[in-house]
């Protein structure tokens, strides 16, 4: 009696991602009904991010390794460079910002608010609301694919982001302490501390605070204290949870504000601490004795 061959493999589709919703916006780049001026935002806001962002990777990455730049001068350490990590066996053309820096750059790259403004001014998707988006993208997959499904990495990031966060607030600290012996980014709290008011502590002190809001505005934040609860008001834990994330809301309502804020604090605080060490500028400062 002859054998039936075996039945054959069902052939499987390779995976693809799914295509991309048409929306409701007319094709076309630019193509839209709006009668304001809806490129102006995006326009603007790619310029200033474009801008810091350019300065703060040639700052952080490039000038000390090329030019022996200082990051530090009268007790005021560079955001890019807290917590400053020197390691003996890396070489000169290393910069400390690097091991430190991929934390908050890469928190930024994945912030909800952060992804919707570069989509918008870099790639055009949507170039804004009810505007049409270019035909070629048809074919993106976006946040399905690489590189962008690493955008799922935010959560994560955010966590990590506190870390250099609890530092910039101990160089806080230090900025309004004129310390007698030793230097005080290096031997932190050591020697005769005498009160500071100076610029420099003033400009660290704004540029934490809004890092601060930042941080504690964020989606995913939020997302963490108030999910997963099907109930608020069943437990007193549950209850405290519900004020706490009453609490992040209020602030996440101004995520934008504290994104563009703190971006551009960050920028001018390290220029302060560079033009500080270089003599352009004298940090006016009032010691207490």
């Amino acid at each position: 009696m002859a054998t039936l061959p075996p039945p054959a493999r069902p052939l499987v589709a390779p995976k693809v991602p799914p295509p991309k919703p048409r929306g409701t916006a007319a094709r076309g780049f630019g193509a839209t009904s709006r009668t304001t001026r809806w490129w102006a935002a995006p326009a603007l806001q790619g310029t200033v991010f474009t801008i810091c962002a350019t300065y703060l990777f040639i700052s952080g990455v490039l000038l000390t390794p090329l030019f022996n730049t200082p990051y530090e001068v009268d007790g005021y350490l560079s955001p890019l460079f807290s917590p400053l990590i020197v390691l003996p066996f890396l070489p000169a053309w290393f910069s400390p910002a690097i091991l430190i820096l991929w934390i908050p750059l890469g928190f930024r790259a994945t912030c909800y608010y952060y992804r919707k403004a570069y989509y918008r001014f870099y790639f055009a998707d949507p170039p804004g609301c009810a505007v049409g988006e270019p035909t070629i993208h048809r074919r993106f997959a976006l946040e399905n694919a690489l590189p962008f499904i690493l955008q799922n990495l935010h959560r994560y990031l955010l966590y990590l982001a506190f870390i250099p966060l609890f530092f910039l607030w101990i160089d806080v600290i230090q900025a309004f302490g004129a310390w007698d012996g030793g230097t005080p980014i290096h031997t932190p709290f050591q020697g005769t501390a005498h009160p500071q008011i100076g610029l420099g502590g003033v400009l660290l002190l704004l540029n934490t605070v809004l890092l601060t809001g930042y941080s504690l505005s964020c989606h995913s934040l939020r997302h963490l204290v108030g999910g997963r609860i099907d109930c608020f008001s069943c437990t007193r834990a549950r209850r405290a949870r519900y004020t706490l994330w009453q609490r992040l809301t209020d602030l996440n309502r101004n995520h934008m504000w504290w994104a563009w804020t703190s971006l551009i604090t960050v920028t001018l605080a390290d220029v302060y601490v560079r033009a500080l060490q270089a003599g352009v500028i004298v940090d006016p400062a009032w010691v207490i004795r």
